[in-house]
């Protein structure tokens, strides 16, 4: 069986790692990696720590470029390595710009999709945005289901979607965690390393006192959001001068924008540069607080027992919030501000989040996907 995997950006890259290795290690399976490079720079990082090495590299991003040049350029350049490889399934993952790209260049060819990380759903067809359009629109072209949580597999049912092709998996970010962390925690010189690197873009020794980490880049903050996020870090950071805060800074204009007006130049906020996600890794591993409006982050930090505080008004992952790992605080600077103070000022409060047990699987996501495809694989050639 011929599996094509199409991913573009660093958390789909975190995300496959562990089904790419899966796939490495079954003899039933012939796969090529296509990255369309949606994020070339931060891509590229993740694409070396995992020692992963596509066959075709579309590099299709521009400055400027519209959301509906970004797809049309990508269905383009997929649909030429479809016809190129001629597999039998495609397997993408999330939400993003190339997964739908990607789904629908199948589609064309009528190549069945595989949907790693399916059945999310805020309900909100413009929250996160694009994102839940693109999950949506995927999951009604896909073939095959892989859903990271029993809620997921319930959404994905409401639709009308065949339980048979519907796979529970856990999330595959945890096998990627899980590996990343062992890495660390098993070479000290490893550590040295992260930790000089850390050191001499923060020029502050951070690990010897508890600090918040922070990551923002959702389209939908761009504006008045991020506005209110930065309004909210200032305060907390005059309110605690002893507390650092981390925030390494995405390189879109709308993002850096703002976070540089309003952040620069206060003592105890520290703005860089974006990191490579085992340097990142060793961030949330040693911060007191994580606050983001990442997805990924929202299952990653739980499993390393950090509370998250969320700068959204919606989120597709509840499970998060109902297990009590996650609270979604918004984006109003009052919310986000007194969310931190709690979990500053009551030990009893940070106890029960950095506690609450992480909902996101065990680790083991991608090789249960694998094997659900060797099976389907085996009763397919068998007819």
């Amino acid at each position: 069986m011929k599996i094509l995997i199409v991913f573009g950006t660093r958390p789909e890259a975190i995300k496959m790692a562990s089904i790419i290795k899966a796939l490495q290690k079954s003899s039933s399976f012939s796969f090529k990696i296509c990255v369309t490079a949606q994020h070339r720079e931060m891509l590229d990082q993740v694409l070396d720590l995992f020692q992963i090495t596509p066959d075709y590299d579309l590099n299709i991003m521009k400055p400027g470029q519209e959301l509906s040049d970004l797809v049309g350029t990508a269905i383009r350049k997929i649909s030429s390595v479809i016809n190129d490889f001629l597999p039998d399934m495609i397997l993408v993952q999330g939400d993003t710009t190339t997964t739908l790209a990607a789904a629908l260049a199948g589609f064309y060819k009528q190549v069945p999709i595989g949907h790693i990380e399916a059945g999310l759903r805020t309900g909100d067809l413009y929250s996160p945005w694009p994102e839940e359009g693109n999950r949506r629109l995927t999951t009604h072209i896909a073939t095959l289901h892989f859903a990271p949580t029993s809620a997921n597999r319930l959404n994905l049912i409401k639709e009308g979607i065949n339980e048979a092709d519907i796979l529970i998996t856990g999330n595959t970010v945890i096998d990627a965690l899980q590996h990343i962390v062992n890495k660390i925690m098993t070479n000290r010189e490893i550590e040295t390393t992260i930790e000089t690197r850390i050191k001499s873009m923060t020029r502050n020794d951070i690990f010897n006192s508890n600090y918040i980490l922070v990551t923002g880049h959702r389209r939908e903050n761009f504006g008045i959001g991020f506005l209110n996020i930065c309004s909210a870090l200032k305060t907390i950071a005059l309110n605690h001068p002893n507390m650092n805060i981390i925030y390494p800074v995405h390189l879109n204009p709308n993002v850096m924008q703002p976070v540089h007006d309003i952040l620069a130049g206060i003592k105890n906020i520290i703005l860089i540069k974006p990191i490579d996600y085992l340097s990142f890794t060793y961030l949330m591993m040693k911060s007191w607080i994580i606050l983001t409006d990442s997805g990924g982050i929202q299952e990653e930090a739980p499993a390393l027992g950090k509370p998250v505080l969320v700068m959204r008004k919606k989120t597709e992952r509840f499970e998060g919030v109902e297990a009590g790992t996650v609270r979604l605080v918004g984006i109003d600077p009052q919310s986000i501000t007194e969310s931190v103070e709690e979990l500053l000022h009551y030990d009893s409060i940070y106890e029960r989040m950095s506690r609450a047990k992480n909902p996101y699987g065990n680790g083991n996501a991608g090789e249960t996907i694998v094997n659900f495809l060797n099976k389907r694989y085996e009763k397919t050639s068998s007819r």
